[in-house]
Protein backbone atom coordinates (compact mmCIF):
# COMPACT_ATOMS: atom_id res chain seq x y z
CA UNK A 1 0.00 0.00 0.00
CA UNK A 2 2.62 2.17 1.00
CA UNK A 3 4.65 2.04 -2.44
CA UNK A 4 1.06 2.17 -3.63
CA UNK A 5 0.56 6.08 -2.60
CA UNK A 6 3.00 8.01 -4.38
CA UNK A 7 1.63 6.87 -7.84
CA UNK A 8 -1.72 7.89 -6.70
CA UNK A 9 -0.58 11.09 -5.59
CA UNK A 10 1.13 11.90 -9.09
CA UNK A 11 -2.03 10.82 -10.75
CA UNK A 12 -4.04 13.38 -8.42
CA UNK A 13 -2.35 16.23 -8.62
CA UNK A 14 -1.37 16.07 -12.45
CA UNK A 15 -5.01 15.44 -12.94
CA UNK A 16 -3.64 12.41 -15.71
CA UNK A 17 -6.62 9.77 -16.86
CA UNK A 18 -9.62 9.66 -18.78
CA UNK A 19 -11.10 10.45 -15.36
CA UNK A 20 -9.78 13.74 -13.99
CA UNK A 21 -9.79 15.25 -17.46
CA UNK A 22 -13.47 14.68 -18.50
CA UNK A 23 -15.79 14.60 -14.87
CA UNK A 24 -16.35 17.46 -15.06
CA UNK A 25 -19.44 16.71 -13.00
CA UNK A 26 -17.02 16.09 -10.17
CA UNK A 27 -15.78 19.51 -10.51
CA UNK A 28 -18.84 20.92 -10.62
CA UNK A 29 -20.69 19.33 -8.75
CA UNK A 30 -24.50 21.47 -8.56
CA UNK A 31 -23.65 20.81 -12.37
CA UNK A 32 -27.78 19.27 -13.68
CA UNK A 33 -28.78 18.69 -16.88
CA UNK A 34 -29.77 22.55 -17.60
CA UNK A 35 -25.99 23.01 -16.18
CA UNK A 36 -27.06 24.81 -13.40
CA UNK A 37 -24.17 26.12 -11.43
CA UNK A 38 -21.94 26.43 -14.59
CA UNK A 39 -20.27 29.94 -15.46
CA UNK A 40 -21.17 31.62 -19.48
CA UNK A 41 -18.58 34.25 -20.72
CA UNK A 42 -21.31 36.83 -20.57
CA UNK A 43 -24.40 37.21 -17.72
CA UNK A 44 -26.96 34.80 -18.40
CA UNK A 45 -31.38 36.29 -18.91
CA UNK A 46 -34.11 34.04 -19.17
CA UNK A 47 -37.23 34.53 -21.30
CA UNK A 48 -40.26 32.27 -20.32
CA UNK A 49 -42.76 31.62 -22.28
CA UNK A 50 -45.54 28.79 -23.65
CA UNK A 51 -45.25 26.74 -26.45
CA UNK A 52 -46.59 23.23 -27.56
CA UNK A 53 -48.82 23.44 -23.72
CA UNK A 54 -45.41 23.57 -22.29
CA UNK A 55 -44.24 26.16 -19.88
CA UNK A 56 -40.36 27.15 -20.70
CA UNK A 57 -37.13 28.70 -19.92
CA UNK A 58 -35.27 29.81 -22.71
CA UNK A 59 -31.50 31.39 -22.11
CA UNK A 60 -29.62 33.82 -23.76
CA UNK A 61 -26.98 36.04 -23.50
CA UNK A 62 -26.98 39.50 -24.67
CA UNK A 63 -24.21 42.25 -24.64
CA UNK A 64 -23.96 45.46 -26.28
CA UNK A 65 -20.73 47.19 -27.37
CA UNK A 66 -19.15 49.67 -26.05
CA UNK A 67 -17.89 50.94 -28.83
CA UNK A 68 -19.44 52.96 -32.08
CA UNK A 69 -22.57 50.45 -32.91
CA UNK A 70 -22.39 48.31 -36.38
CA UNK A 71 -25.53 46.46 -35.52
CA UNK A 72 -26.48 42.82 -34.16
CA UNK A 73 -25.08 39.32 -34.43
CA UNK A 74 -27.06 36.65 -33.27
CA UNK A 75 -24.80 33.19 -32.87
CA UNK A 76 -26.83 29.77 -33.08
CA UNK A 77 -24.78 27.15 -31.69
CA UNK A 78 -24.44 23.27 -33.33
CA UNK A 79 -25.89 20.40 -31.72
CA UNK A 80 -23.20 19.23 -29.11
CA UNK A 81 -22.45 22.69 -28.40
CA UNK A 82 -24.49 25.56 -26.38
CA UNK A 83 -23.95 29.36 -26.07
CA UNK A 84 -21.15 28.97 -24.00
CA UNK A 85 -18.80 27.74 -26.69
CA UNK A 86 -19.04 31.46 -28.57
CA UNK A 87 -17.32 33.39 -25.71
CA UNK A 88 -14.57 34.11 -27.86
CA UNK A 89 -16.28 35.07 -30.99
CA UNK A 90 -18.59 37.12 -28.54
CA UNK A 91 -15.74 39.46 -27.09
CA UNK A 92 -14.38 40.00 -30.56
CA UNK A 93 -17.94 41.31 -32.31
CA UNK A 94 -17.89 43.25 -28.80
CA UNK A 95 -14.48 44.65 -29.53
CA UNK A 96 -15.54 45.23 -33.48
CA UNK A 97 -18.71 47.26 -32.85
CA UNK A 98 -21.27 44.53 -32.89
CA UNK A 99 -23.97 43.89 -30.49
CA UNK A 100 -24.33 40.29 -29.46
CA UNK A 101 -27.31 37.90 -29.08
CA UNK A 102 -26.20 34.29 -28.35
CA UNK A 103 -29.19 32.02 -27.37
CA UNK A 104 -29.49 28.62 -26.33
CA UNK A 105 -32.41 26.88 -27.66
CA UNK A 106 -34.68 24.95 -26.12
CA UNK A 107 -33.22 21.48 -25.29
CA UNK A 108 -29.51 22.33 -25.20
CA UNK A 109 -27.65 24.57 -22.81
CA UNK A 110 -29.06 26.51 -19.86
CA UNK A 111 -32.24 26.19 -21.84
CA UNK A 112 -35.23 24.04 -20.62
CA UNK A 113 -35.49 19.98 -21.20
CA UNK A 114 -38.92 19.16 -21.90
CA UNK A 115 -40.93 15.94 -21.23
CA UNK A 116 -41.48 16.08 -24.58
CA UNK A 117 -41.44 19.33 -27.49
CA UNK A 118 -42.46 18.61 -31.34
CA UNK A 119 -38.92 19.84 -32.68
CA UNK A 120 -38.78 21.93 -35.70
CA UNK A 121 -36.22 24.32 -37.09
CA UNK A 122 -39.58 26.54 -37.43
CA UNK A 123 -40.43 26.45 -33.88
CA UNK A 124 -37.03 26.94 -32.89
CA UNK A 125 -36.74 29.94 -35.18
CA UNK A 126 -39.82 31.55 -34.10
CA UNK A 127 -38.77 31.22 -30.05
CA UNK A 128 -35.00 33.13 -31.37
CA UNK A 129 -37.22 35.54 -32.99
CA UNK A 130 -39.71 36.23 -30.09
CA UNK A 131 -36.69 36.90 -27.65
CA UNK A 132 -35.08 38.93 -30.52
CA UNK A 133 -38.39 41.32 -30.50
CA UNK A 134 -38.52 41.51 -27.00
CA UNK A 135 -35.31 43.32 -26.68
CA UNK A 136 -36.34 45.49 -29.62
CA UNK A 137 -33.87 44.40 -32.17
CA UNK A 138 -34.96 45.24 -35.60
CA UNK A 139 -31.88 43.99 -38.25
CA UNK A 140 -29.49 41.22 -37.27
CA UNK A 141 -26.68 39.32 -38.94
CA UNK A 142 -27.24 36.19 -37.95
CA UNK A 143 -23.77 33.33 -37.80
CA UNK A 144 -25.19 29.76 -37.35
CA UNK A 145 -22.43 26.66 -36.68
CA UNK A 146 -23.47 22.95 -37.52
CA UNK A 147 -26.97 22.60 -36.38
CA UNK A 148 -27.39 26.07 -36.08
CA UNK A 149 -26.30 26.79 -39.62
CA UNK A 150 -29.41 24.78 -40.33
CA UNK A 151 -31.46 26.77 -37.66
CA UNK A 152 -30.04 30.40 -39.25
CA UNK A 153 -30.94 29.55 -42.93
CA UNK A 154 -34.50 28.32 -41.54
CA UNK A 155 -34.47 32.10 -40.00
CA UNK A 156 -33.66 33.71 -42.81
CA UNK A 157 -36.08 31.88 -45.03
CA UNK A 158 -38.88 32.68 -42.49
CA UNK A 159 -38.38 36.50 -41.81
CA UNK A 160 -35.11 37.99 -44.63
CA UNK A 161 -36.85 41.25 -43.90
CA UNK A 162 -35.15 40.56 -40.28
CA UNK A 163 -31.97 39.33 -41.38
CA UNK A 164 -29.15 41.56 -43.27
CA UNK A 165 -26.72 38.92 -43.77
CA UNK A 166 -26.43 35.23 -43.34
CA UNK A 167 -23.20 33.66 -41.98
CA UNK A 168 -23.21 29.84 -42.28
CA UNK A 169 -19.56 28.09 -40.22
CA UNK A 170 -19.43 24.31 -41.58
CA UNK A 171 -23.30 24.03 -41.21
CA UNK A 172 -24.78 20.78 -41.50
CA UNK A 173 -27.49 19.94 -43.65
CA UNK A 174 -25.32 20.58 -46.94
CA UNK A 175 -26.93 17.48 -47.98
CA UNK A 176 -29.61 15.58 -47.66
CA UNK A 177 -28.83 12.47 -45.38
CA UNK A 178 -32.59 10.73 -45.63
CA UNK A 179 -31.86 9.83 -48.55
CA UNK A 180 -28.83 7.49 -48.13
CA UNK A 181 -29.41 6.41 -44.40
CA UNK A 182 -32.29 4.43 -42.92
CA UNK A 183 -34.41 6.14 -41.12
CA UNK A 184 -33.81 5.47 -37.25
CA UNK A 185 -37.29 6.24 -35.12
CA UNK A 186 -36.46 8.68 -32.42
CA UNK A 187 -36.20 5.38 -30.08
CA UNK A 188 -33.13 4.09 -31.60
CA UNK A 189 -31.54 7.61 -31.10
CA UNK A 190 -32.58 7.41 -27.48
CA UNK A 191 -30.60 3.93 -26.67
CA UNK A 192 -27.68 5.40 -28.27
CA UNK A 193 -27.62 8.43 -26.12
CA UNK A 194 -28.30 6.57 -22.55
CA UNK A 195 -25.10 4.00 -24.23
CA UNK A 196 -22.74 7.83 -24.29
CA UNK A 197 -19.64 7.77 -22.51
CA UNK A 198 -16.86 10.25 -21.72
CA UNK A 199 -14.62 8.10 -23.29
CA UNK A 200 -17.07 7.78 -26.09
CA UNK A 201 -17.51 11.59 -26.96
CA UNK A 202 -13.84 12.17 -26.15
CA UNK A 203 -13.53 9.58 -29.14
CA UNK A 204 -15.94 11.61 -31.62
CA UNK A 205 -14.69 14.60 -30.91
CA UNK A 206 -11.18 13.61 -31.78
CA UNK A 207 -12.08 11.72 -35.11
CA UNK A 208 -14.84 14.24 -36.45
CA UNK A 209 -13.40 17.17 -34.73
CA UNK A 210 -9.77 17.46 -34.82
CA UNK A 211 -8.03 15.02 -37.54
CA UNK A 212 -6.96 12.98 -34.10
CA UNK A 213 -4.81 15.86 -32.86
CA UNK A 214 -5.77 16.84 -29.31
CA UNK A 215 -5.22 20.21 -27.80
CA UNK A 216 -5.85 21.49 -23.96
CA UNK A 217 -8.11 24.13 -25.16
CA UNK A 218 -10.58 21.38 -26.85
CA UNK A 219 -10.87 20.26 -22.60
CA UNK A 220 -13.70 22.50 -21.85
CA UNK A 221 -16.38 21.70 -24.37
CA UNK A 222 -15.37 17.92 -24.25
CA UNK A 223 -15.85 17.77 -20.59
CA UNK A 224 -19.14 20.22 -20.40
CA UNK A 225 -20.35 17.93 -22.94
CA UNK A 226 -19.77 15.00 -20.76
CA UNK A 227 -20.83 16.43 -17.65
CA UNK A 228 -24.66 15.77 -17.73
CA UNK A 229 -24.19 12.25 -18.16
CA UNK A 230 -24.06 11.64 -14.90
CA UNK A 231 -27.05 13.55 -13.86
CA UNK A 232 -30.01 11.69 -12.54
CA UNK A 233 -31.80 13.99 -15.48
CA UNK A 234 -30.12 12.33 -17.80
CA UNK A 235 -32.60 10.43 -19.70
CA UNK A 236 -34.79 13.47 -19.99
CA UNK A 237 -31.68 15.01 -21.21
CA UNK A 238 -31.13 12.31 -23.96
CA UNK A 239 -34.95 12.20 -25.03
CA UNK A 240 -34.56 15.50 -26.14
CA UNK A 241 -31.04 14.71 -27.80
CA UNK A 242 -32.62 12.37 -29.60
CA UNK A 243 -35.67 14.32 -30.78
CA UNK A 244 -33.08 17.08 -32.02
CA UNK A 245 -31.45 13.90 -34.02
CA UNK A 246 -35.44 13.09 -35.10
CA UNK A 247 -35.21 17.53 -36.27
CA UNK A 248 -32.03 17.74 -38.29
CA UNK A 249 -32.24 13.93 -40.24
CA UNK A 250 -35.98 15.19 -41.76
CA UNK A 251 -36.05 18.16 -41.83
CA UNK A 252 -33.15 18.89 -44.25
CA UNK A 253 -32.62 22.69 -45.63
CA UNK A 254 -30.71 21.24 -48.46
CA UNK A 255 -33.82 21.94 -51.47
CA UNK A 256 -34.31 25.51 -50.20
CA UNK A 257 -31.16 27.00 -50.35
CA UNK A 258 -31.43 28.42 -53.61
CA UNK A 259 -34.73 30.23 -52.39
CA UNK A 260 -32.51 32.70 -49.87
CA UNK A 261 -33.04 35.97 -50.17
CA UNK A 262 -30.19 37.10 -47.78
CA UNK A 263 -26.79 37.80 -48.59
CA UNK A 264 -24.88 34.47 -47.69
CA UNK A 265 -21.52 34.01 -46.54
CA UNK A 266 -20.45 30.22 -46.19
CA UNK A 267 -17.10 30.24 -44.19
CA UNK A 268 -16.07 26.20 -44.61
CA UNK A 269 -13.37 24.19 -42.88
CA UNK A 270 -12.14 22.15 -45.59
CA UNK A 271 -11.02 19.11 -43.61
CA UNK A 272 -14.99 18.38 -42.51
CA UNK A 273 -16.51 15.51 -42.94
CA UNK A 274 -19.54 15.83 -40.35
CA UNK A 275 -22.51 13.92 -41.84
CA UNK A 276 -25.49 12.59 -40.01
CA UNK A 277 -25.83 8.67 -39.99
CA UNK A 278 -22.04 7.35 -41.73
CA UNK A 279 -22.49 4.70 -39.11
CA UNK A 280 -25.47 2.96 -40.33
CA UNK A 281 -24.61 2.93 -43.70
CA UNK A 282 -22.27 0.55 -45.29
CA UNK A 283 -18.26 1.84 -45.57
CA UNK A 284 -19.21 2.43 -49.36
CA UNK A 285 -21.79 4.93 -49.32
CA UNK A 286 -20.04 6.66 -45.89
CA UNK A 287 -17.17 7.89 -48.00
CA UNK A 288 -19.70 9.74 -50.18
CA UNK A 289 -21.15 11.96 -47.37
CA UNK A 290 -20.19 14.63 -45.26
CA UNK A 291 -17.64 15.44 -48.51
CA UNK A 292 -17.63 19.61 -47.19
CA UNK A 293 -14.77 20.58 -49.53
CA UNK A 294 -17.35 19.71 -52.95
CA UNK A 295 -20.77 20.36 -50.93
CA UNK A 296 -19.86 23.86 -50.16
CA UNK A 297 -19.40 24.58 -53.88
CA UNK A 298 -22.38 23.20 -54.98
CA UNK A 299 -24.35 24.91 -52.37
CA UNK A 300 -22.33 28.28 -53.00
CA UNK A 301 -23.39 28.11 -56.55
CA UNK A 302 -27.04 27.67 -55.64
CA UNK A 303 -27.50 30.57 -53.25
CA UNK A 304 -28.19 34.08 -54.76
CA UNK A 305 -25.69 36.52 -53.95
CA UNK A 306 -23.28 34.27 -51.96
CA UNK A 307 -19.83 34.18 -51.63
CA UNK A 308 -17.84 30.93 -50.60
CA UNK A 309 -14.66 31.32 -47.51
CA UNK A 310 -12.32 28.22 -47.24
CA UNK A 311 -10.36 27.67 -44.59
CA UNK A 312 -7.95 24.72 -45.59
CA UNK A 313 -6.81 22.06 -42.99
CA UNK A 314 -9.60 22.71 -40.90
CA UNK A 315 -12.51 20.56 -39.89
CA UNK A 316 -15.89 21.16 -38.20
CA UNK A 317 -15.20 23.86 -35.65
CA UNK A 318 -13.83 26.76 -37.08
CA UNK A 319 -13.59 29.39 -34.11
CA UNK A 320 -12.07 26.34 -31.83
CA UNK A 321 -9.94 25.02 -33.83
CA UNK A 322 -8.20 28.14 -34.84
CA UNK A 323 -9.73 31.44 -33.76
CA UNK A 324 -7.50 33.25 -35.75
CA UNK A 325 -8.09 32.00 -38.98
CA UNK A 326 -11.52 31.68 -38.31
CA UNK A 327 -11.50 35.71 -37.33
CA UNK A 328 -10.09 36.49 -40.65
CA UNK A 329 -12.67 34.75 -42.80
CA UNK A 330 -15.08 36.32 -40.32
CA UNK A 331 -14.18 39.71 -40.82
CA UNK A 332 -14.55 38.87 -44.59
CA UNK A 333 -17.78 37.93 -43.84
CA UNK A 334 -18.95 41.00 -41.74
CA UNK A 335 -16.98 43.62 -44.74
CA UNK A 336 -14.26 44.46 -42.46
Amino acid sequence: MKNLLPLLLLLISTGSGLWAQGNQSNKEPNLGINLEGYSYPYPVHFHSFSSQRESLRMAYMYQKTSGSRKGTVVLMHGKNFNGAYWGETMKYLLDSGYDVFVPDQIGFGKSTKPDYYHYTFQQLALNTKNIIDSLGINKIIVLGHSMGGMLATRYALMFPEQVEKLILENPIGLEDWKLKVPYQPVESWYKSELKKTYEGIRKYMLTSYYDNKWKPEYDPWLNLLAAVLESPDYPRYAWNAALTYDMIFTQPVRHEFKYLKVPTVLIIGQRDKTALGKDLVSEAVAKTMGNYATLDQEVASEIPNSRLLELEEIGHLPHIENFQLFKEQLNKALGK
